[in-house]
């Protein structure tokens, strides 16, 4: 029967893993199966997905890509790596966001932002001391390649305007919203709706202070628009924007652009 053994397929006799290890890997410590590290041995099915990892051993390239989505449902990889997701704005959803994204092998990431890296970005943004005074995607794009070198990140220091939007996000599935400015975001939203009939939206309303992490939720505008965040604290005066509840709230973006490019449109 044909097996992937590390991503490479392999074809075996009837056997258990920890055989197929013993022949493959002995010395391996972690046995993933089919996305789930097991403790037990089990018997191989055809079509299985095995990856053994030596902790603490670097991989050979050809095979770090496949071990970095071990842990993945199988197939799930396949699927996002054909993904092409444009972020539009590099704050604290927009890095966060792209950060996720890239860990879970999203193909193509495009990030678009104006800004640099200042000291109070750094209560929210996944960026360093060192980075300070630096380009913001350029900085996000110097993360992304360290934490994936399998992906392709592809970068825009510029502002997006309603006169550039059709240049910026043509060809792409889905669009993140990661805005701070009301106006931007409705801007946004509404150009990718009325130009882009396939492209699908993702916006951020309400996510400022510590108030609950229960309120903040996903909502489904239409097949093509969907709203995270409790829609309530918008970032102002004595309404500050912290890391966890920022971060919540991303995730909640991320989330949603995995499930939709992997075609479940629901919430």
């Amino acid at each position: 029967m044909k097996v992937l053994i590390n991503e490479k397929e392999r074809v075996v006799d009837k056997a258990s893993v920890y055989e197929l290890r013993d022949e493959f890997k002995k010395n391996a410590d972690i046995v993933i199966l089919n996305g789930f590290p097991i403790k037990d041995d089990i018997n191989v099915q055809e079509g299985d997905r095995i990856c053994f990892i030596k902790k603490g051993e670097m991989p050979k390239k050809e095979e770090l890509e496949a071990l970095m989505a071990s842990r993945h449902t199988p197939k799930v990889h396949e699927t996002l790596k054909r993904g092409k997701v444009a972020i539009a704005g590099a704050g604290g959803l927009g890095s966060n966001v792209a950060i996720s994204l890239a860990r879970i092998g999203v193909g193509h990431i495009k990030v678009i932002d104006f800004d640099v890296v200042e000291p109070s970005n750094l209560n929210r943004q996944q960026y360093y001391i060192k980075h300070i005074g630096m380009k913001k995607v350029y900085a996000l794009k110097e993360i992304l390649t360290e934490i994936n070198p399998f992906i392709e990140v592809e970068v825009l220091d510029l502002k997006v305007e309603k006169d550039n939007i059709k240049d910026i996000f043509n060809g792409f599935d889905i669009v993140v919203e990661a805005f701070d400015n009301a106006v931007y975001k409705a801007l946004l939203v509404g150009e990718i709706l009325k130009n882009f009939k396939k492209t699908k939206i993702i916006s951020a309303s309400g996510m400022a202070g510590f108030y609950s992490n229960n309120i903040i939720y996903t909502k489904k505008i239409n097949d093509r628009l969907y709203i995270c965040g409790d829609r309530i604290h918008e970032a102002g005066i004595n309404e500050g924007l912290m890391a966890p509840r920022v971060g919540i709230v991303a995730n909640h973006e991320a989330n949603t652009v995995l499930r939709l490019l992997l075609n479940e449109i629901e919430v």
